[in-house]
């Protein structure tokens, strides 16, 4: 029989990393991890204690101190969603919002936050049969991914599907904002001192800026297929 894959996927903010990790997973009968939604949720924590601000920075000490005291756990709801909860409580929709978009750059970057997430999410894929996306899935979590795909889009096609979002969940946000929350995230992980956002150098980059989900899927799918034969 052969080995279920690792399938890391990494890229910029809104490129779709998600939408295609979770129907990659659900096509193989794979486990699906959102690492960025675990970033988000130690985000939210800090939020809600009053540790971090988007003018402000963070209170890293705080912040690492209370890193057992936070658990984070992806279930799947009565919808069949996969949804994020943060020490027993569904935070999926909370994570997503523009609040913690803003500060969630300053917690991702601390050290310990990073070591602390890394080994869970190791610890999640270590027998394979995983697609995992995030910022640093195939340069520092699973340097020996069977697949590695870099996502990557046009500024303004991932502020437009962005705000998109945003508008269906109800957030009144102008393109400018959310397109400026776009460039500065991108900033903040590229120019990191600890695990950048940047492409391995055998990953392959998919540029999805015209392209639509069904035909990314069955190119990915099809790398994926490839890999088993």
């Amino acid at each position: 029989m052969t080995k279920p894959l690792t399938i890391a996927i990494d890229g910029h903010s809104s490129t779709g990393k998600s939408t295609l990790a979770k129907a990659l997973a659900k096509s193989m009968n794979y486990v699906y991890v959102d690492s960025g939604a675990m970033y988000r949720a130690v985000a939210l924590y800090a939020l809600r204690k009053g540790w971090v601000s988007k003018e402000n920075g963070c209170d890293s000490k705080a912040i690492e101190g209370a890193l057992d005291d936070v658990h984070i756990s992806f279930e799947l709801d009565t919808s069949g969603t996969n949804a994020t909860f943060l020490n027993g409580h569904r935070v999926e929709e909370e994570i997503r919002e523009m609040a913690v978009s803003h500060v969630v750059s300053h917690v991702a970057k601390l050290s310990e936050v990073r070591r602390h997430l890394v080994a869970l999410q190791q610890a999640m894929g270590r027998n394979g049969g995983v697609v995992m996306d995030g910022r640093d899935i195939g340069t520092v979590v699973f340097p020996n991914a069977e697949l590695k795909i870099f996502m990557t889009a046009s500024d303004d096609v991932r502020a437009a599907r962005r705000k998109a979002e945003l508008d269906h969940n109800g957030q009144v946000v102008s393109f400018t904002e959310v397109l400026e929350n776009l460039k500065s995230r991108d900033k903040a992980d590229m120019e990191r001192s600890d695990s950048p956002l940047f492409a391995a150098a055998d990953a392959r980059t998919l540029d999805n800026s015209d392209m639509s989900r069904d035909d990314q899927f069955e190119l990915v799918l099809g790398w994926a297929k490839n890999l088993l034969v």
